[in-house]
């Protein structure tokens, strides 16, 4: 049996190539064509949408306070997204897997805010969640991070990681 491609998704698109325009460098066009974005799908916009562009934008500021603003809106998403409309997107998907992701973006954040006890709280929630990561580069890498995150809070540890998304992003 063969998947049926997912029909084309115009913002999840745009997302896509407002996140390689940061990575390639572009972070003030990167963060423009998201904060656009951001205004076209609204806060009650479709969740995928939401949560796709507010993890991705986290990732453009330095800034941990800016970060975590984002962070939120992403993790709020995901809350509301469902597994039918991820595997629309990509049959492979599920929500659950997005968790370690987000609270390891949380807990990082509030580490670098010096609030530890919430640092603590979202490492100890993608710990949990990190079973339903992948196998292969995507998973070993957040599991590494959260181990590296974890250690960070236990030593309280604020200073920036340099293997973070949005390590020498311009802030």
């Amino acid at each position: 049996m063969t998947e049926t491609p997912a029909a084309p998704d115009p913002i999840m698109d745009a997302i896509g190539q407002a996140v390689m325009r940061g990575q390639n460098g572009d972070t003030a066009a990167a963060r423009e064509a998201m904060l656009d974005l951001w205004t076209r799908i609204g806060v009650t916009g479709d969740p995928l949408h939401r949560c796709t562009l507010a993890h991705s934008t986290a990732d453009l500021y330095e800034d941990a306070a800016q970060a975590l603003a984002w962070d939120v809106r992403a993790l709020d998403a995901a809350d509301a997204a469902t597994d039918e409309r991820v595997q629309a997107h990509h049959a492979g998907l599920a929500i659950a897997g997005f968790y370690p992701s987000l609270h390891l973006n949380l807990a990082d954040d509030y580490r670098r805010l010096g609030s530890f006890e919430a640092a603590r709280a979202h490492i100890d929630a993608a710990d949990q969640a990190a079973p339903a990561l992948p196998e292969g580069p995507y998973g070993d890498l957040i599991r590494s991070a959260i181990k590296e995150v974890a250690a960070a809070i236990g030593e309280k540890d604020t200073a920036p990681r340099p293997s973070a998304p949005g390590a020498g992003a311009g802030g």
